[in-house]
């Protein structure tokens, strides 16, 4: 049998005794940094073959996956944090099982995201998980801009080098909102930290982060749904001076006027 396996995201003590087992029993893990791995299996004086999965390597490693499975090998596979595929390599595995008609299980456990969505407190009647943004600033934009009328809390994954452009590509889309940021999470130095995009997040950035925006209100604009520069010219093509396109789409949005014209200079 294939097993998915969910890990510990800090405290190694955040494993089930059926991830053990699984451990225990499996002919071969596949897991995404070995080091890692090895040393959670360490800690539990587990001695296995470790193969690796990550995303260079995914399709090749699926295959020898199907493989080893169809020779009645136990195998789990586990990434270095957390439940595989949820922002882990994972995913390109699960296709090829599934279309290849071989079975596989998940055995359930911690969740990096689900965690610091209890840990911020704010709504999770609905939410969206979204993960890592894009590097690039286009495809930020664009990936952001689906969710700009969403009204439950959004979630995303972010590396601390990466935090304050993160979030100030989240204050560019989504205007000021109130956000948390969740780092450590099961660690020694667990931190949630609420704050306004407006504002941004103070302080040196450590640990990898979960930031989590509010959805957006009931009378959200639908102006706000497009581009800033689109958002700019409507006004501008109702007969609008550009001085009071720019105010008025400011105030739409809830951020400065000085934001909205370094972004329109050439209209």
């Amino acid at each position: 049998m294939i097993c998915f396996v969910a890990t510990p995201v800090g405290n190694l003590r955040d494993i089930t005794l059926r991830a053990l087992d699984a451990l225990r029993g499996a002919d071969v893990i596949f897991c995404e940094d070995t080091r890692h791995t090895l040393k959670l299996l360490s800690a539990y004086e587990i001695k296995k073959p470790l193969l690796s999965c990550h995303k260079f390597n995914e399709r090749e490693a699926a295959e020898k996956i199907l493989a080893l499975s169809r020779e009645g090998k136990e195998i789990a596979i586990v990434s270095d944090a957390g439940m595989p595929v949820i922002s882990d390599p994972g995913n390109v595995v699960c296709r090829v099982l599934k279309e290849a008609g071989e079975p596989y299980t998940v055995l359930p456990g911690a969740c990096a995201f689900v965690c610091a969505l209890v840990l911020s407190a704010l709504p999770a009647d609905a939410f969206a998980f979204v993960g890592f943004l894009p590097d690039k600033a286009g495809e930020r934009k664009k990936l952001l801009g689906r969710y700009v009328s969403y009204g439950g809390t959004l979630v995303f994954y972010s590396a601390p080098q990466d935090v304050d452009r993160d979030i100030a590509s989240l204050y560019e889309v989504f205007g000021d909102r109130a956000a948390c940021a969740v780092r450590e999470i099961t660690k020694i130095h667990e931190e949630s930290r609420a704050f306004r995009l407006a504002e941004g997040l103070l302080g040196e950035k450590r640990g990898e982060y979960v930031l989590l925006v509010a959805g957006a209100p009931e009378s959200e604009n639908p102006l706000c749904r497009l581009s800033v520069r689109e958002h700019v010219r409507y006004y501008m093509e109702q007969g609008m001076e550009k001085k009071e396109a720019l105010r008025r789409t400011a105030g739409d949005r809830g951020v400065s006027k000085s934001e909205i014209y370094k972004q329109t200079l050439d209209l």
